[in-house]
């Protein structure tokens, strides 16, 4: 049994009705914490949006890259909130003291973990909201309405492996070394994963090497939706991003025991 359910055992049973507002304010408080957070707020926000001005409209390599890149750059910026809410907040909360207060609290655990998943999705909506908008009026981007939805869809269900791999990274790091091991994981994995440039101007053995990220099959199955990915069935596509979230989670669960027999 890990620190939250321990704590949620000692608290009273709230029906289900009574636990509804708790979600809401745990997710509201913890959305606010991370928009008063400049050093979380300006880089999840920006740099998506700054990288595919440059790449995509200013200095755009081909008729097809501003296309391209709102699929794998919208994949990219869903991986910077889900690791830096999961992975760095997490571990400062529970460093700090915070995480401890809270589980003293008849919050259920859930509404912890759901509120930083919600604060992911909602600056994830706000990136892929700008993105797609740069895309149709600044690159001149035509999809089919389709084809704007699917992608959206698949791109903000990014939030669901990247959060897991966030919770897992949390789970075992310290505070103080939490950024920068969310940066060892996250800026390697987007190059290698073809998000930041098409996978195939890469060198064939990191092209090789791609298929071992999340992310590079996360954009494949975005870049599926318009018609530019490197094959491979999207149900395969599913499976590998289902087993890598079982497996972070697995890792963040050990982790929780760990601590909590400390």
């Amino acid at each position: 049994m890990n620190t939250m359910e321990a704590a949620s055992d000692r608290v009273p049973h709230l029906r289900p009705a009574r636990r509804a507002p708790i979600y809401v304010l745990e997710a509201r408080a913890q959305f606010l914490t991370m928009l008063r957070t400049p050093a979380f707020t300006i880089p999840t926000l920006v740099f998506p949006l700054m990288f595919y001005v440059f790449f995509g409209v200013v200095m755009s390599f081909s008729p097809t890259a501003p296309t391209y890149l709102l699929a794998t750059y919208g994949v990219f910026g869903l991986i910077g909130p889900a690791l830096f809410g999961f992975g760095v907040g997490f571990a400062t909360e529970r460093d700090s003291g915070a995480l401890l207060l809270k589980q003293t609290t008849p919050m259920p655990a859930a509404a912890y973990l759901l509120a930083r998943v919600a604060t992911a999705l909602v600056f994830g909506i706000a990136i892929v909201t700008g993105l797609f908008l740069l895309g149709a009026y600044a690159a001149n981007v035509t999809l089919y309405r389709w084809q704007w939805f699917s992608l959206a869809g698949i791109v903000l269900s990014s939030v669901i492996p990247f959060c897991a791999l966030g919770l897992a990274i949390g789970a075992w790091v310290k505070a103080q070394a939490a950024v920068a091991i969310v940066n060892l994981v996250y800026l390697p994995m987007a190059f290698l994963s073809g998000l930041w440039m098409p996978i195939a101007v890469l060198p064939g053995f990191l092209q090789d090497m791609a298929i071992v990220f999340p992310a590079y099959h996360q954009a494949q199955l975005a870049l599926k939706v318009i018609n530019m990915d490197e094959g491979g069935a999207a149900g395969m596509h599913i499976f590998v991003i289902g087993v890598f979230t079982a497996v972070f989670l697995v890792i963040a669960a050990v982790g929780f025991r760990r601590v909590s027999q400390r």
